[in-house]
């Protein structure tokens, strides 16, 4: 396992945070401390719903509980999504 992390910033707070390629965004953030919104854990309910604003992730599942449309805008679950380069999320 590798031991790069990539940074995640999450707007409009400006918190930031540390995630590994293999961790869901959602549970690295739980584990520094921050006060994320989620129910589900497995990318149904889409109460942890974000933005990219910037940077690249990838969903653990192929089609979590997002339209085409809103993964063309953007739009992911971090409970579910890995960070494949440092990130900035944007919350609703």
């Amino acid at each position: 396992m590798s031991s790069e992390k990539f940074s995640v910033r999450i707007e409009p707070q400006g918190a930031i945070f540390d995630c590994a390629p293999d961790q869901p965004l959602l549970l690295a953030g739980l584990a520094a401390g921050l006060a994320l919104p989620w129910s589900c854990r497995n990318g149904t309910c889409r109460t942890c719903i974000c933005r990219v604003v910037d940077g690249r992730v990838e969903h653990r599942i192929p089609w979590p509980g997002l339209s085409a449309e809103e993964k063309a805008e953007g739009w992911i679950l971090p409970c579910v999504a890995e960070p494949r380069s440092d990130v900035t999320l944007q919350r609703p």
